[in-house]
């Protein structure tokens, strides 16, 4: 044992002195940074929705994306000179898609509850898996996210608001989206330069509405400083996480992975706003976790695949 200790501490120590990380290492380490993504948004939403009675939902929104902007642009510092045309088309799409998603997204959680928006919502990535995974097997986990979704209407979140249900459906279509032009970014752009790049656009997007919405209401300190908090926790940490984990795991599995949101949404609602859930809304979400799991298992690439280390270290010399 202790010598087959010694030769995998031996092995291991070769890689990293070689700059090679081993690929299981790396989504690992990605799942971990997935979750904890997921856990720093989710909280941070909970937060936001606190501050709706101060600056209203757009303004929320708008504090969200300057404040990540300027978060990012002074941590990344992206290179403005020799970019090419279609960088900055790429940048400016990436944008468009955070400043809809975290928009509608919000309009949802005004509406309706975090559990509720977030389960809603995960449907855009389930979605995006069942269509990347392009196996038979992957439309009964949708078919069981479904199920999950009409316990989760018929249940008691106190009849689900229409206009909330179509704000977070809207949402979950931009997050298909952001998971898609995220991996884009993390392929032509270095380090998080895409991202600080496409928040700026975001933001710019963003102001006016925020600006007629809440007005001064946005320059009240005790805003400003919950907004900063909501920005770094539902944009700044979490998107650069994301970003990160893109990088060495699939799309499709990343998808998946974010199917655990909706529990997590749901634990946040609980802890920070006091949204009970009844029976019927936790077998729903239950339902919709289950069916992630179920496709990152079915989705997941077999021993024998050897594009997936070629593409992997493709990703880390484009961004190195």
């Amino acid at each position: 044992m202790i010598s087959a200790n010694n030769a995998f501490h031996t092995r291991g120590l070769a890689s990293y002195r070689r700059g090679v990380i081993p690929v299981r290492t790396r989504s690992a380490g990605a799942v971990a940074l997935v979750i904890g993504a997921a856990v720093s948004t989710q909280a941070g939403a909970a937060v936001a929705a606190l501050l709706f009675p101060r600056a209203g939902a757009l303004g929320v929104v708008t504090l969200r994306l300057v404040v990540s902007a300027l978060v990012l642009l002074a941590v990344c510092r992206p290179a403005l000179r020799g970019r090419e045309r279609s960088d900055w088309a790429l940048a400016g799409v990436f944008g468009l898609a955070l400043a809809g998603m975290n928009t509608l997204f919000y309009q949802a959680i005004e509406r309706i509850p975090l559990g509720a928006a977030v389960t809603l919502e995960v449907l855009g990535p389930l979605t995006l898996s069942v269509v990347a995974a392009r196996r038979a097997s992957s439309w009964l986990w949708a078919a069981l996210a479904l199920a999950g979704v009409f316990l989760l209407g018929r249940g008691g979140f106190d009849s689900l608001d229409a206009a909330g249900v179509g704000f977070a459906l809207a949402a979950g279509a931009l997050w298909a989206a952001y998971i898609v032009l995220s991996t884009r970014a993390g392929d032509r752009f270095a380090g998080a330069e895409g991202l600080a790049l496409a928040m700026t656009a975001a933001a710019a997007l963003s102001l006016p509405l925020g600006l007629l919405s809440a007005g001064p209401a946005l320059l009240d300190p005790v805003t400003l400083g919950l907004g900063a908090v909501v920005a770094l926790m539902s944009s700044a940490l979490p998107y650069s996480l994301d970003l990160y984990a893109l990088r060495s795991i699939p799309s499709s599995v990343f998808a998946v992975l974010k199917s655990l949101d909706p529990a997590i949404a749901a634990l946040a609602g609980l802890v920070v706003l006091h949204q009970a859930m009844g029976p019927l809304e936790v077998v729903a979400i239950v339902l919709v976790v289950a069916a992630g799991a179920g496709a990152v298992r079915t989705g997941r690439p077999g021993p024998a695949a050897p594009a997936e280390p070629e593409r992997d270290q493709a990703r880390t010399g484009t961004a190195s």
